[in-house]
Protein backbone atom coordinates (compact mmCIF):
# COMPACT_ATOMS: atom_id res chain seq x y z
CA UNK A 1 0.00 0.00 0.00
CA UNK A 2 3.04 2.40 0.95
CA UNK A 3 4.17 1.78 -2.43
CA UNK A 4 0.98 2.93 -4.40
CA UNK A 5 0.61 5.88 -2.19
CA UNK A 6 3.87 6.80 -3.20
CA UNK A 7 3.91 5.73 -6.41
CA UNK A 8 0.80 8.33 -6.67
CA UNK A 9 1.92 10.81 -5.06
CA UNK A 10 4.86 10.82 -7.49
CA UNK A 11 2.39 10.66 -10.51
CA UNK A 12 1.01 14.29 -9.32
CA UNK A 13 4.36 15.96 -9.02
CA UNK A 14 5.62 14.81 -12.02
CA UNK A 15 2.41 16.06 -13.86
CA UNK A 16 2.98 19.89 -11.92
CA UNK A 17 6.69 19.73 -12.79
CA UNK A 18 5.75 20.15 -16.65
CA UNK A 19 5.04 23.63 -15.54
CA UNK A 20 8.38 24.37 -13.28
CA UNK A 21 10.35 23.39 -16.60
CA UNK A 22 8.81 25.76 -18.57
CA UNK A 23 8.65 28.48 -15.97
CA UNK A 24 12.50 27.49 -15.43
CA UNK A 25 12.96 27.51 -19.22
CA UNK A 26 11.09 31.04 -19.90
CA UNK A 27 13.70 33.22 -17.90
CA UNK A 28 16.45 31.62 -16.28
CA UNK A 29 20.20 30.65 -16.97
CA UNK A 30 20.79 27.27 -18.89
CA UNK A 31 22.23 26.04 -15.52
CA UNK A 32 19.16 26.81 -13.65
CA UNK A 33 17.06 25.21 -16.15
CA UNK A 34 19.13 22.53 -16.66
CA UNK A 35 19.33 21.61 -12.93
CA UNK A 36 15.37 22.22 -12.66
CA UNK A 37 14.78 19.83 -15.47
CA UNK A 38 17.25 17.25 -13.61
CA UNK A 39 14.96 17.87 -10.40
CA UNK A 40 12.12 16.25 -12.54
CA UNK A 41 13.68 12.89 -12.81
CA UNK A 42 13.09 10.80 -9.19
CA UNK A 43 16.07 9.15 -9.05
CA UNK A 44 15.60 7.82 -5.16
CA UNK A 45 17.91 5.46 -3.91
CA UNK A 46 15.74 3.14 -1.47
CA UNK A 47 17.55 0.81 1.21
CA UNK A 48 15.19 -1.73 0.28
CA UNK A 49 16.91 -2.00 -3.53
CA UNK A 50 13.60 -3.50 -4.95
CA UNK A 51 11.35 -0.42 -4.60
CA UNK A 52 14.34 1.53 -6.43
CA UNK A 53 12.60 2.66 -10.10
CA UNK A 54 15.51 2.33 -12.24
CA UNK A 55 13.10 3.36 -15.47
CA UNK A 56 14.39 7.15 -13.90
CA UNK A 57 17.89 6.45 -13.81
CA UNK A 58 17.95 5.53 -17.60
CA UNK A 59 15.67 8.46 -18.41
CA UNK A 60 18.02 10.73 -16.45
CA UNK A 61 20.77 9.45 -18.26
CA UNK A 62 19.31 10.21 -21.91
CA UNK A 63 18.80 13.43 -20.45
CA UNK A 64 22.28 14.43 -19.91
CA UNK A 65 23.57 13.07 -23.32
CA UNK A 66 20.85 15.36 -25.05
CA UNK A 67 21.71 18.23 -22.82
CA UNK A 68 25.26 17.89 -22.98
CA UNK A 69 25.91 16.57 -26.42
CA UNK A 70 30.22 17.94 -26.47
CA UNK A 71 30.63 16.04 -23.38
CA UNK A 72 28.60 12.99 -24.45
CA UNK A 73 30.90 12.58 -28.03
CA UNK A 74 33.52 14.04 -26.98
CA UNK A 75 35.06 12.24 -23.25
CA UNK A 76 35.06 8.67 -23.02
CA UNK A 77 31.92 7.27 -21.74
CA UNK A 78 31.45 4.09 -19.46
CA UNK A 79 28.55 2.94 -17.92
CA UNK A 80 29.65 1.06 -14.62
CA UNK A 81 27.03 -1.06 -13.05
CA UNK A 82 24.43 -0.44 -15.08
CA UNK A 83 23.55 3.19 -14.04
CA UNK A 84 26.82 4.57 -12.75
CA UNK A 85 28.79 6.79 -15.18
CA UNK A 86 32.60 7.18 -15.64
CA UNK A 87 33.49 10.00 -18.00
CA UNK A 88 37.26 10.29 -19.21
CA UNK A 89 38.48 13.77 -20.86
CA UNK A 90 42.26 12.68 -22.17
CA UNK A 91 44.96 14.93 -21.45
CA UNK A 92 48.05 16.18 -23.54
CA UNK A 93 50.34 14.60 -21.57
CA UNK A 94 49.35 11.05 -20.17
CA UNK A 95 52.32 10.44 -17.97
CA UNK A 96 50.70 12.97 -15.27
CA UNK A 97 48.15 11.03 -12.85
CA UNK A 98 44.70 12.02 -13.40
CA UNK A 99 42.49 13.79 -10.78
CA UNK A 100 38.83 12.70 -10.38
CA UNK A 101 35.59 14.66 -9.76
CA UNK A 102 32.93 12.86 -8.14
CA UNK A 103 29.67 13.71 -7.58
CA UNK A 104 26.23 11.40 -7.42
CA UNK A 105 22.75 11.78 -9.12
CA UNK A 106 20.86 9.44 -6.98
CA UNK A 107 18.47 10.88 -3.91
CA UNK A 108 16.79 10.50 -0.62
CA UNK A 109 13.70 9.23 -0.71
CA UNK A 110 10.19 11.76 0.57
CA UNK A 111 9.24 10.92 3.90
CA UNK A 112 5.81 9.90 3.48
CA UNK A 113 2.91 11.93 4.34
CA UNK A 114 5.39 15.06 4.35
CA UNK A 115 4.66 15.70 0.65
CA UNK A 116 2.26 18.46 1.25
CA UNK A 117 4.77 20.11 3.53
CA UNK A 118 6.67 21.25 0.93
CA UNK A 119 6.11 24.77 -0.62
CA UNK A 120 6.21 23.61 -3.88
CA UNK A 121 6.57 19.61 -5.02
CA UNK A 122 9.51 17.79 -4.02
CA UNK A 123 10.11 16.74 -8.24
CA UNK A 124 9.12 20.20 -9.43
CA UNK A 125 11.93 21.29 -9.59
CA UNK A 126 10.18 25.14 -9.23
CA UNK A 127 12.43 28.37 -9.71
CA UNK A 128 10.18 31.01 -7.10
CA UNK A 129 11.23 33.69 -4.82
CA UNK A 130 14.95 33.40 -5.64
CA UNK A 131 15.09 29.54 -5.35
CA UNK A 132 14.78 26.36 -7.07
CA UNK A 133 13.04 23.69 -5.04
CA UNK A 134 13.55 20.37 -5.12
CA UNK A 135 15.08 16.90 -4.22
CA UNK A 136 18.55 16.76 -4.91
CA UNK A 137 18.87 20.74 -5.81
CA UNK A 138 21.45 20.48 -2.80
CA UNK A 139 22.15 17.10 -2.44
CA UNK A 140 24.23 15.82 -5.39
CA UNK A 141 22.43 17.21 -8.90
CA UNK A 142 23.73 20.59 -8.30
CA UNK A 143 27.26 19.21 -8.10
CA UNK A 144 26.11 17.00 -11.43
CA UNK A 145 24.64 19.57 -13.38
CA UNK A 146 27.32 22.44 -12.34
CA UNK A 147 30.33 20.12 -13.36
CA UNK A 148 28.74 19.13 -16.76
CA UNK A 149 27.90 22.92 -17.95
CA UNK A 150 31.48 23.89 -17.14
CA UNK A 151 33.54 21.11 -18.77
CA UNK A 152 30.04 21.60 -21.84
CA UNK A 153 31.37 25.32 -21.78
CA UNK A 154 35.04 24.24 -21.54
CA UNK A 155 34.99 21.85 -24.97
CA UNK A 156 33.07 24.98 -26.60
CA UNK A 157 35.81 26.70 -26.14
CA UNK A 158 38.16 24.65 -27.41
CA UNK A 159 40.18 23.80 -24.21
CA UNK A 160 42.38 21.02 -23.83
CA UNK A 161 43.47 19.66 -20.26
CA UNK A 162 47.34 18.56 -20.20
CA UNK A 163 46.71 16.25 -17.23
CA UNK A 164 43.61 13.54 -17.84
CA UNK A 165 40.63 14.12 -16.49
CA UNK A 166 37.80 11.89 -14.82
CA UNK A 167 34.22 12.13 -14.28
CA UNK A 168 32.19 9.99 -11.77
CA UNK A 169 28.20 10.37 -11.27
CA UNK A 170 27.31 7.52 -8.86
CA UNK A 171 23.78 6.08 -9.17
CA UNK A 172 23.71 4.65 -5.45
CA UNK A 173 25.68 7.40 -2.99
CA UNK A 174 23.03 7.68 -0.85
CA UNK A 175 22.81 4.07 -0.01
CA UNK A 176 26.18 3.91 1.00
CA UNK A 177 27.90 3.55 -2.88
CA UNK A 178 28.15 -0.05 -2.50
CA UNK A 179 27.62 -1.02 -6.21
CA UNK A 180 28.26 2.27 -8.07
CA UNK A 181 31.46 3.91 -6.37
CA UNK A 182 32.72 0.58 -5.50
CA UNK A 183 32.78 -0.65 -8.62
CA UNK A 184 34.16 2.18 -10.42
CA UNK A 185 36.85 1.57 -7.96
CA UNK A 186 37.36 -1.74 -9.07
CA UNK A 187 37.16 -0.87 -12.75
CA UNK A 188 40.03 1.96 -12.18
CA UNK A 189 42.38 -0.70 -10.50
CA UNK A 190 41.91 -2.84 -13.12
CA UNK A 191 43.20 -0.47 -15.40
CA UNK A 192 45.90 0.00 -13.54
CA UNK A 193 44.74 3.88 -12.94
CA UNK A 194 46.50 5.03 -9.49
CA UNK A 195 44.71 9.56 -9.01
CA UNK A 196 46.71 12.26 -8.21
CA UNK A 197 43.86 13.76 -5.77
CA UNK A 198 40.28 13.26 -5.97
CA UNK A 199 37.17 16.24 -4.98
CA UNK A 200 34.14 14.54 -3.50
CA UNK A 201 31.30 15.86 -2.16
CA UNK A 202 31.23 17.37 1.11
CA UNK A 203 32.35 21.05 1.82
CA UNK A 204 30.77 24.17 0.56
CA UNK A 205 30.32 27.45 0.54
CA UNK A 206 28.87 28.75 4.05
CA UNK A 207 26.83 32.27 4.59
CA UNK A 208 26.20 33.01 8.04
CA UNK A 209 28.48 31.13 9.81
CA UNK A 210 28.21 32.29 13.30
CA UNK A 211 32.19 31.71 13.51
CA UNK A 212 32.04 34.59 10.85
CA UNK A 213 28.87 35.55 10.13
CA UNK A 214 30.23 38.54 7.94
CA UNK A 215 32.05 36.68 5.65
CA UNK A 216 31.05 33.51 3.82
CA UNK A 217 33.36 30.45 4.07
CA UNK A 218 34.50 27.80 1.84
CA UNK A 219 35.00 25.04 3.74
CA UNK A 220 37.31 22.10 1.98
CA UNK A 221 36.53 19.15 3.58
CA UNK A 222 39.98 17.13 4.34
CA UNK A 223 37.85 14.43 6.18
CA UNK A 224 34.80 12.85 7.32
CA UNK A 225 32.90 10.63 9.76
CA UNK A 226 32.57 6.97 9.59
CA UNK A 227 28.96 5.97 10.17
CA UNK A 228 27.90 3.13 12.19
CA UNK A 229 25.12 1.66 13.51
CA UNK A 230 24.48 -0.59 16.29
CA UNK A 231 21.61 -2.52 16.69
CA UNK A 232 20.88 -3.06 20.65
CA UNK A 233 18.51 -5.74 21.85
CA UNK A 234 17.02 -6.96 24.81
CA UNK A 235 15.23 -9.67 26.34
CA UNK A 236 12.80 -10.44 29.07
CA UNK A 237 9.43 -12.34 30.69
CA UNK A 238 6.68 -12.14 29.02
CA UNK A 239 3.14 -12.17 30.53
CA UNK A 240 -0.09 -10.27 30.39
CA UNK A 241 -0.27 -6.81 30.81
CA UNK A 242 -1.92 -7.12 34.22
CA UNK A 243 0.31 -8.87 36.15
CA UNK A 244 3.41 -6.99 35.30
CA UNK A 245 7.04 -8.57 35.50
CA UNK A 246 10.38 -7.17 37.29
CA UNK A 247 12.39 -8.24 34.23
CA UNK A 248 10.68 -6.13 31.38
CA UNK A 249 12.51 -6.05 28.09
CA UNK A 250 11.34 -2.46 26.75
CA UNK A 251 12.29 -0.95 30.12
CA UNK A 252 15.49 -2.61 30.14
CA UNK A 253 16.46 -1.53 26.54
CA UNK A 254 15.01 2.35 27.58
CA UNK A 255 17.16 2.73 30.41
CA UNK A 256 20.76 1.54 28.30
CA UNK A 257 19.03 3.75 25.38
CA UNK A 258 18.60 6.54 27.97
CA UNK A 259 22.59 6.36 29.32
CA UNK A 260 24.01 6.53 25.79
CA UNK A 261 21.93 9.36 25.54
CA UNK A 262 22.69 11.61 28.77
CA UNK A 263 26.49 10.07 28.09
CA UNK A 264 28.18 11.03 25.13
CA UNK A 265 31.88 10.51 24.25
CA UNK A 266 34.55 12.42 25.03
CA UNK A 267 35.20 15.70 22.79
CA UNK A 268 38.40 16.16 20.86
CA UNK A 269 40.33 18.99 19.35
CA UNK A 270 42.43 18.07 16.97
CA UNK A 271 42.81 18.43 12.66
CA UNK A 272 41.29 19.69 10.80
CA UNK A 273 39.02 21.22 12.78
CA UNK A 274 42.20 22.95 14.91
CA UNK A 275 43.21 24.28 11.36
CA UNK A 276 39.78 25.82 10.55
CA UNK A 277 39.64 27.68 13.76
CA UNK A 278 43.27 28.89 13.36
CA UNK A 279 42.73 30.31 10.02
CA UNK A 280 39.72 31.94 11.40
CA UNK A 281 41.14 33.29 13.97
CA UNK A 282 43.71 34.58 12.04
CA UNK A 283 40.67 36.54 9.94
CA UNK A 284 38.81 37.50 12.90
CA UNK A 285 41.88 39.43 15.33
CA UNK A 286 40.73 40.86 18.39
CA UNK A 287 40.29 38.71 21.45
CA UNK A 288 37.79 36.06 20.06
CA UNK A 289 40.86 35.38 17.03
CA UNK A 290 43.48 35.09 19.92
CA UNK A 291 41.35 32.16 21.04
CA UNK A 292 41.09 30.20 18.24
CA UNK A 293 44.71 30.56 17.24
CA UNK A 294 46.31 29.84 20.89
CA UNK A 295 44.60 27.14 21.10
CA UNK A 296 46.81 25.53 23.88
CA UNK A 297 45.38 27.81 26.29
CA UNK A 298 41.90 28.27 25.36
CA UNK A 299 41.06 24.45 24.25
CA UNK A 300 38.39 23.57 27.00
CA UNK A 301 36.99 26.87 26.66
CA UNK A 302 36.69 26.28 23.06
CA UNK A 303 35.31 22.80 23.34
CA UNK A 304 32.53 23.51 26.18
CA UNK A 305 31.36 26.48 24.17
CA UNK A 306 31.11 24.09 20.70
CA UNK A 307 29.55 21.27 22.18
CA UNK A 308 26.82 23.87 23.28
CA UNK A 309 25.93 24.02 19.62
CA UNK A 310 24.68 20.78 17.62
CA UNK A 311 26.54 21.94 14.22
CA UNK A 312 29.66 22.35 16.22
CA UNK A 313 29.17 19.75 18.78
CA UNK A 314 29.35 17.35 16.12
CA UNK A 315 32.91 18.50 14.90
CA UNK A 316 34.19 17.82 17.52
CA UNK A 317 33.20 14.25 18.74
CA UNK A 318 31.59 11.10 18.16
CA UNK A 319 28.00 11.67 17.74
CA UNK A 320 25.26 9.29 19.15
CA UNK A 321 21.57 9.51 18.15
CA UNK A 322 19.20 6.70 19.17
CA UNK A 323 17.12 6.42 15.61
CA UNK A 324 14.62 3.57 15.69
CA UNK A 325 12.82 1.29 18.36
CA UNK A 326 10.63 -2.16 17.83
CA UNK A 327 9.33 -3.49 20.21
CA UNK A 328 5.89 -5.28 21.60
CA UNK A 329 3.08 -7.32 19.30
CA UNK A 330 -0.15 -6.07 21.51
CA UNK A 331 -1.26 -3.19 24.12
CA UNK A 332 -2.13 -5.73 26.87
CA UNK A 333 1.08 -8.30 26.52
CA UNK A 334 4.09 -7.70 27.87
CA UNK A 335 6.69 -7.92 25.23
CA UNK A 336 9.77 -10.60 25.28
CA UNK A 337 11.75 -8.64 23.79
CA UNK A 338 12.69 -4.50 22.22
CA UNK A 339 15.62 -3.48 19.50
CA UNK A 340 16.68 -0.52 19.01
CA UNK A 341 19.20 1.14 16.51
CA UNK A 342 22.10 3.70 17.30
CA UNK A 343 23.42 5.71 14.85
CA UNK A 344 27.23 6.97 15.51
CA UNK A 345 28.83 8.93 13.13
CA UNK A 346 33.12 8.42 14.35
CA UNK A 347 35.59 10.77 14.72
CA UNK A 348 38.63 9.96 12.71
CA UNK A 349 40.71 7.27 14.08
CA UNK A 350 37.98 6.25 16.25
CA UNK A 351 36.99 2.43 15.80
CA UNK A 352 34.57 0.25 15.73
CA UNK A 353 35.71 -1.96 18.61
CA UNK A 354 36.45 1.48 20.52
CA UNK A 355 33.09 2.12 19.83
CA UNK A 356 31.50 -0.80 20.67
CA UNK A 357 33.92 -1.22 24.01
CA UNK A 358 32.50 2.72 24.97
CA UNK A 359 28.59 1.91 24.68
CA UNK A 360 29.15 -1.22 26.98
CA UNK A 361 30.97 0.97 29.44
CA UNK A 362 28.21 3.33 29.41
CA UNK A 363 25.06 1.13 29.37
CA UNK A 364 26.99 -1.28 31.99
CA UNK A 365 24.65 -4.05 31.22
CA UNK A 366 26.01 -7.34 30.06
CA UNK A 367 22.46 -8.71 29.41
CA UNK A 368 21.93 -6.18 26.24
CA UNK A 369 23.20 -7.77 22.65
CA UNK A 370 25.25 -5.62 20.52
CA UNK A 371 25.71 -5.69 16.59
CA UNK A 372 27.61 -3.61 14.69
CA UNK A 373 26.69 -2.39 11.19
CA UNK A 374 29.00 0.16 9.18
CA UNK A 375 29.48 0.92 5.80
CA UNK A 376 33.94 1.23 5.57
CA UNK A 377 35.91 3.47 7.44
CA UNK A 378 36.28 7.18 6.47
CA UNK A 379 39.39 8.14 4.32
CA UNK A 380 42.46 9.29 6.57
CA UNK A 381 42.68 13.24 6.99
CA UNK A 382 43.60 14.66 3.37
CA UNK A 383 47.22 17.07 3.72
CA UNK A 384 46.30 20.56 3.94
CA UNK A 385 49.61 21.07 2.28
CA UNK A 386 48.88 18.73 -0.02
CA UNK A 387 48.61 19.61 -4.27
CA UNK A 388 45.43 18.99 -4.42
CA UNK A 389 43.84 21.18 -1.42
CA UNK A 390 46.03 23.85 -2.77
CA UNK A 391 44.44 23.72 -6.41
CA UNK A 392 41.19 23.66 -5.01
CA UNK A 393 42.18 26.60 -2.67
CA UNK A 394 43.59 28.93 -5.64
CA UNK A 395 40.24 27.40 -7.79
CA UNK A 396 37.80 28.86 -5.30
CA UNK A 397 39.81 31.85 -4.77
CA UNK A 398 39.82 32.65 -8.59
CA UNK A 399 35.85 31.99 -9.23
CA UNK A 400 35.09 33.52 -5.42
CA UNK A 401 37.73 35.73 -4.25
CA UNK A 402 35.12 36.97 -1.24
CA UNK A 403 35.04 33.58 0.42
CA UNK A 404 37.13 32.76 3.46
CA UNK A 405 38.91 29.11 2.25
CA UNK A 406 39.35 26.64 5.63
CA UNK A 407 39.43 23.07 5.89
CA UNK A 408 36.67 21.24 7.60
CA UNK A 409 35.51 18.33 9.03
CA UNK A 410 32.38 16.60 7.12
CA UNK A 411 30.28 15.06 9.78
CA UNK A 412 28.15 13.19 7.77
CA UNK A 413 29.32 10.73 5.12
CA UNK A 414 29.64 10.19 1.59
CA UNK A 415 30.83 6.94 -0.44
CA UNK A 416 34.33 8.57 -0.96
CA UNK A 417 35.84 5.57 1.65
CA UNK A 418 35.49 3.40 -1.46
CA UNK A 419 38.59 5.78 -3.34
CA UNK A 420 41.03 4.88 -0.57
CA UNK A 421 42.86 2.65 -2.43
CA UNK A 422 43.57 4.64 -5.50
CA UNK A 423 43.38 8.03 -3.83
CA UNK A 424 46.26 8.89 -1.77
CA UNK A 425 44.25 12.70 -1.37
CA UNK A 426 40.53 12.98 -1.18
CA UNK A 427 39.18 16.66 -0.41
CA UNK A 428 35.58 17.23 -0.09
CA UNK A 429 33.99 20.12 -1.81
CA UNK A 430 30.66 21.02 -3.52
CA UNK A 431 30.83 24.21 -5.91
CA UNK A 432 27.60 26.11 -4.83
CA UNK A 433 27.18 28.09 -1.50
CA UNK A 434 23.84 28.44 0.55
CA UNK A 435 23.16 30.38 4.10
CA UNK A 436 23.75 28.37 7.20
CA UNK A 437 19.95 28.67 7.51
CA UNK A 438 19.28 26.73 4.07
CA UNK A 439 21.55 23.99 5.50
CA UNK A 440 18.98 22.05 7.50
CA UNK A 441 16.66 21.64 4.11
CA UNK A 442 19.50 18.50 2.71
CA UNK A 443 17.68 15.16 2.70
CA UNK A 444 14.50 17.59 4.57
CA UNK A 445 11.69 19.14 3.72
CA UNK A 446 11.92 22.01 1.09
CA UNK A 447 15.38 21.80 0.07
CA UNK A 448 16.67 24.24 -2.27
CA UNK A 449 19.15 26.25 -3.46
CA UNK A 450 19.39 29.67 -4.71
CA UNK A 451 19.25 30.91 -8.26
CA UNK A 452 22.41 32.97 -7.74
CA UNK A 453 24.31 30.17 -6.05
CA UNK A 454 23.46 28.02 -8.98
CA UNK A 455 24.70 29.87 -11.33
CA UNK A 456 28.28 31.05 -9.38
CA UNK A 457 28.36 26.96 -8.92
CA UNK A 458 28.90 26.56 -12.98
CA UNK A 459 32.04 29.58 -12.35
CA UNK A 460 33.48 27.78 -9.43
CA UNK A 461 33.43 24.31 -11.45
CA UNK A 462 34.79 25.79 -14.32
CA UNK A 463 37.86 27.16 -12.25
CA UNK A 464 38.15 23.59 -10.06
CA UNK A 465 38.00 21.73 -13.67
CA UNK A 466 40.82 24.00 -15.21
CA UNK A 467 42.82 24.05 -12.36
CA UNK A 468 43.16 19.86 -12.09
CA UNK A 469 43.89 20.21 -15.76
CA UNK A 470 47.15 21.63 -15.28
CA UNK A 471 50.46 19.70 -15.37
Amino acid sequence: MKQVIWSGALAVSLAISAHGQSAAAAGASPAVTHLAQAIQYPTVSFQDRGQIDYSQFRAFRQFLEQTYPLTFSTLQVETVADYSLLLTWPGSEPVLKPVLLDSHYDVVPIEPGTEQDWTHPPFSGAVSDGFLWGRGALDDKASVIATLEAVEALLRDGFQPQRTLLFSLAHDEEIGGTDGAANIVRHLQDSGITLQYMIAEGGLIIAGNPLLPERDMAMIGLAEKTYVTLTLMAKGEGGHSSMPVQDNAIVRLSRALTRLHDNPFDTQLGPPVSDMLQIVGAELGGLKGFMLKNQWLSKPLLLSTMARDPLSNAMIRTTTAVTMFDAGIKENVISQQAEAKVNFRLMPGFTTQQLIDGVREIIDDGQIEIEAQQWKPGPPVADINGEGYQRVKSAINAAYPQALVVPSLLTATTDSAHYVEVAPQIYRFHPFSLHVSDAGTIHSTNERIAVEAVERSVRISRALVESAARR
